[in-house]
């Protein structure tokens, strides 16, 4: 069996270029004793990745250079030597950026998709659904009564955090790059506000206007995926005891100057405003609420688990190197393959 890989064979100064990367044709071999064959079906991209590119410490090791490189993907098993798992099984793994490999059954995790689409384990119920989840209900520690602001508000982690919070009984003002977007949050999302921060010559009147038409003052919960002038928009007009979930700081990611740091950060004391950052793999204990309620959520219909899908390894990197200019729409997932007859899907994928 063949397999297609991308590898990084340069780290990136400033923003990553197609040249950073190339594609490689590996065997891959079959599975000896405790192993497991596995064909990707999808891959996600996540700007977190662009930290790895980068060789120096963090909560993750760098990518190697010249070796494929990891992410979440959702595959099917096509062969096994592991009791645990049989041909046709669905599995989770960080060994995206390619279309099959062969790993110890223990770099692997089954997933159920009775119910659920295999890519939807990258989404909703997946690392990305976690971050939004733990983000909204556990750092922030929404309330029934709380203004939340959520930037980047049409991306993966975004739109789930959105989505929960109204889902939740909240009202929701999300920032987001274009009319496109702008008008997912408002006619798809059903967001009570929304600013396009590319159309507006400063953020921080944007965000007051909107909330002010909510017969508002201030927010009470922001919860921040970009950074800069964002955090500075929101600690502007965050309430005395408001809340700061920090997610990401796209913004910042591919910078070679200094960062944008708020010029407001003097407001944090006097308001007594408390910002905690978080990572979505320290909550690995709420995975069960995760997994119940996007599913309840997801059958029920509401929930929209929007997702920009490339087809095959090959447009892999223009996938990543889309998410910093704010092409995708929601999740970015690769299409790898498609499932065979014999794998586990919801009904209304096998009919």
């Amino acid at each position: 069996m063949k397999s297609r890989e991308i590898r990084l064979v340069r780290r990136p100064e400033g923003w990553p270029q197609p040249s950073d990367f190339s594609e490689a044709v590996v065997d891959v071999p079959p599975p000896k004793a405790g192993e497991v064959t596995v064909r990707n079906l999808f891959m996600a991209m996540d700007p977190a990745m662009r930290g790895r590119m980068t060789d120096a410490r963090s909560y993750v090791p760098p990518f190697e250079l010249d070796a494929a490189m990891e992410g979440s993907a959702i595959g099917e098993v096509v062969a096994s030597e592991a009791d645990e798992f049989s041909p046709g099984d669905i599995v989770l793994s960080s060994l995206g950026w390619r279309q099959a490999f062969t790993a110890p059954a223990s770099a692997v995790a089954l997933r159920d998709c009775s119910r659920l689409p295999p890519e939807m384990w990258l989404h909703a119920t997946g690392i990305t659904g976690l971050t939004a989840y733990a983000g909204i209900l556990r750092i922030a520690e929404i309330r029934p009564t709380d203004l939340i602001f959520v930037s980047a508000a049409a991306g993966a982690v975004g739109s789930l955090a959105c989505q929960i919070a109204k889902i939740k009984g909240n009202r929701v003002i999300g920032a987001a790059g274009g009319p496109r977007k702008a008008a997912y949050l408002r006619d798809e999302l059903g967001l009570d506000g929304v600013v396009d921060y590319k159309a507006e010559p400063n953020l921080t009147r944007a965000l007051a206007r909107e909330v002010r038409a909510l017969g508002e003052e201030s927010i009470d919960v922001y919860f921040d995926n970009v950074g800069g002038e964002h955090l500075q928009a929101a600690i502007a007009l965050a309430k005395p005891h408001a809340r700061i979930a920090l997610c990401g700081m796209i913004s910042q990611y591919n910078s070679t100057d200094r960062p944008d740091v708020p010029r407001n950060l003097f407001l944090l004391m006097g308001k007594r405003i408390r910002m905690q950052g978080f990572l979505a793999s320290d909550h690995r204990d709420i995975e069960p609420y995760l997994v119940a309620d996007m599913t309840a959520w997801h059958m029920a219909g509401l929930l929209k688990s929007t997702v920009t899908v490339s087809e095959g390894v090959e447009n892999a990197v223009e996938a990543f190197l889309g998410l910093f200019r704010g092409d995708n729409t929601g999740r970015t997932l690769v299409r790898l393959g498609e499932p065979s007859a014999r794998a586990a899907l919801p009904a209304a994928r096998t009919a």
